[in-house]
């Protein structure tokens, strides 16, 4: 690893992953112990960390084309949270105001929460209680309120068994607002494959992957957020492919990457990653990907044959990107046409493209048309029905797809709906239920009374963050299901109660439990490492919840408890999980049926994909706001949880700060190192660090959740999710 400096206000330059990964895994492993970091890496329980998947019943550090070892930092980050000791009791005389001076790895690192917790809704601590206090009072605050004024939120922790009770739960109770994290992250991807080849998840599997020759990284930062996903980028360069990454931050671990698994990455200094990185304007993707289009269509450098037989729609998609200018196209994204043609001539040389990407994409006004561009360009060559070539979204948590599989959402489909009746005996609501942020709002405006969210740190995810933390105080009673304690179990609840239960981590399970990887590959995980005496499964706890809340239910909630009867009513209702139902006996894990596309036929009413077509979005900067913020994730932190305040990769040494252009620090008059203050319509990040980096000319980076502080509630009206990553900003210095 190496930096270099050529003025005060250049960037550093640093090579991903490297001796440094190898010896900070050492660090922790020695931390937690060798027995325990071993028992949990080697079991048979899935990884923790991101939507790539490995574990499963072919060991905890292989993924399904049995490569050995597939384990990264995150995968170890993940364990050392989970092999903590149990928070002493002692800590909670502590009031709520203490336990918000700790910062978020403080407050992650005081160990495992090992009893329930309550908090009446004049009191400032938590109070230890008993589990029969616990689910009583769960029971009786749902029992007493409407169920339309509650909802209910799971993360991408949770397994299968436990997201498929959670809505059911819900629905027979009588409510439709279910909801889940990704609509705080993927919700537009699913929105937008499902209207160009109606379906919403990944078109390839990892051997895809394995067997692609071109990749593009497209607003990710796998690097740092899927490092396994970067070994794959490394075989690719090596076997003569391209990786071509379009991403405004020049992430220095996508430029070069030491992969510790492969000793000649590691001793020739890093793996080039990139074979082209371009490197747009924040939120100007729809721009250069429109014009990659027009490129490849001016020099017809397209598979009319496919499009003529497998698509429709292109006529419209073609008089769209002739009638958008050239000029226009590249003073919105800042990439000179020339570099946009010799992307288009890079992608023409590929027989087998793969398109990957992040929330970069996403987190926009306009995620969704993102989205259906990507997949457009896929369709102009080709790249969609064919081996080895497609869409792959680079999901985040290890099963938020799972969850949205298995019915965590506010909308069913009515065949599902229909089955779930039948199965259950039952008659379920119909009315549409509301997404994350809508049931936030509702909360705002005073119309929740209740709200039980599984896994995750809801207030951390959320934008605006004083308008969130309203939101969630004003719901007078929360309950928390969770392994170890986060700011919004102390934030949010200043004059409203809460409980906090303490759950198993995947790995504890009592009885096996199943995840979905991004590739629709579902894996078993074995669980049962005993850590703690006072955690139980949240399976158990919803089932305890239905029986005291639903005494008349049609539905054994004390038979749900049995995973097997709950794999068994998700094979009986869920399409394409046939195969779930005997897994823990047969531990054959298997891809979902209908979901890769190696022919031409797509899941639309027609068989034949549609493009789509989009006008180019507004300009996000305006006059008192002039540079354009994306709020980022570290190398040292897997989702709101912070395990590292340092971020390695961009040499940051502190999570209050903001990244800038070297050229801008320079016309403010400040220097790296100095104290700035961020402003914007909601908020403001008083006396954060700069530090230079490249990114284009008036755009910034900081930190998530630290600068959720500064992003509106705004959010792409088809996807609901809101702008994390092109928020307009003031910088204030010193000199005013």
């Amino acid at each position: 690893m190496s930096t270099t400096h050529s003025t005060p206000a250049d960037p550093i330059t640093i090579v991903g992953g490297g001796p440094k990964k190898v010896l900070y895994t050492l660090k922790t492993v020695a931390r937690i112990g060798l027995l325990n970091s071993a028992k949990a890496l080697n079991s048979k329980n899935t990884c923790k960390a991101c939507g790539l998947g490995m574990g499963g019943q072919r060991g905890g550090m292989t993924n399904e084309k049995d490569e050995f070892p597939s384990v990264c930092n995150k995968s170890i980050q993940a364990q050392s949270t989970d092999i903590q000791a149990p928070i002493p009791e002692d800590l909670f005389a502590h009031t709520l105001d203490d336990f918000k001076q700790l910062s978020a790895y403080e407050i992650e690192h005081l160990g495992r929460l090992n009893t329930p917790l309550f908090k009446s809704a004049d009191g400032n601590k938590y109070t230890p209680v008993s589990w029969e206090f616990a689910l009583d009072k769960m029971a009786r605050s749902f029992a007493a309120t409407h169920a339309d004024r509650t909802f209910f939120y799971s993360s991408g922790r949770s397994s299968n068994e436990a997201g498929f009770v959670l809505q059911l739960l819900a629905r027979l109770y009588g409510t439709n607002n279910v909801n889940n994290c990704s609509y705080y992250c993927h919700q537009a991807t699913g929105v937008g494959l499902y209207n160009v080849i109606g379906t919403g998840t990944a078109t390839v599997s990892l051997e895809d992957v394995g067997n692609c020759d071109c990749i593009f990284v497209i607003g990710a930062n796998p690097s740092s957020n899927h490092p396994r996903f970067v070994h794959q980028l490394k075989n690719c360069r090596e076997r003569g492919g391209q990786v071509i990454v379009i991403n405004p931050a020049k992430e220095p671990g996508l430029v070069r990457f030491a992969v510790p698994k492969s000793a000649k990455s590691m001793l020739t200094g890093g793996t080039w990653i990139a074979s082209e990185y371009v490197q747009p304007k924040i939120g100007s993707d729809l721009a250069l990907l429109k014009g990659i289009a027009k490129a490849l269509l001016e020099t017809q450098q397209i598979d009319a044959h496919f499009i003529a037989e497998h698509t429709d729609n292109f006529a419209t998609f073609k008089q769209d990107i002739d009638n958008t200018p050239w000029q226009t196209i590249t003073q919105h994204c800042g990439i000179e046409q020339e570099k946009i043609h010799h992307l288009a001539t890079a992608y023409a040389t590929a027989e087998r493209a793969i398109f990957a990407w992040g929330m970069g994409i996403t987190h926009h006004l306009h995620g969704v048309e993102n989205v259906e561009t990507i997949a457009n360009l896929a369709l102009l060559r080709g790249m969609l029905g064919k081996p080895a070539a497609g869409l792959l979204p680079l999901r985040g948590h290890s099963n938020v797809q799972g969850i949205g599989t298995v019915g965590v959402k506010p909308v069913l489909a009515d065949d599902v709906l229909q089955q779930l009746e039948q199965h259950t005996g039952a008659q379920l609501p119909r009315r549409e239920g509301m997404d994350t942020l809508a049931c936030l709002n509702a909360a705002h405006a005073g119309n929740m009374d209740a709200a039980l969210i599984m896994g995750g740190n809801l207030f951390a995810a959320t934008p605006n963050s004083q308008w969130a933390q309203e939101a969630l105080d004003k719901i007078p009673f929360k309950v928390y299901l969770t392994t170890t304690l986060n700011l919004g179990h102390v934030t949010g609840m200043e004059t409203s109660e809460a409980l906090i239960l303490p759950v198993t981590a995947r790995d504890e399970e009592w009885q096996p439990t199943t995840q979905e990887s991004m590739f629709n590959y579902v894996r078993l995980s074995d669980g049962g490492i005993d850590r703690l005496h006072n955690v139980k499964p949240e399976v158990e706890i919803l089932c305890e919840l239905g029986k005291r809340l639903l005494p008349n239910s049609p539905l054994d909630f004390t038979q749900l408890k049995q995973h097997d009867s709950i794999r068994a009513a998700i094979a009986a209702t869920i399409p394409g999980l046939s195969e779930l139902k005997d897994i823990a006996s047969t531990k054959q894990e298997f891809t979902i049926k209908n979901r890769l596309f190696d022919t031409p036929t797509f899941k639309t009413e027609n068989g034949k994909a549609q493009f789509q077509t989009s006008p180019l979005p507004n300009a996000v900067a305006s006059q008192n706001y002039p540079f354009v913020l994306a709020s980022i994730r570290s190398e040292g932190q897997f989702n709101s949880i912070i395990y590292e305040e340092t971020d390695s990769y961009r040499g940051t040494n502190t999570r209050w700060s903001v990244l800038m252009n070297k050229e801008d620090i320079q016309a403010l008059g400040i220097a790296v190192g100095d104290a700035v203050t961020l402003t914007s319509p909601q908020g403001e990040m008083k006396d954060v660090k700069v530090f230079a980096f490249d990114v284009p000319r008036g755009n910034l980076l900081a930190y998530y959740p630290e600068a959720n502080v500064l992003i509106a509630t705004k959010h792409d009206p088809r996807s609901k999710t809101p702008a994390f990553k092109s928020v307009p900003v003031q910088v204030v210095t010193s000199l005013g």
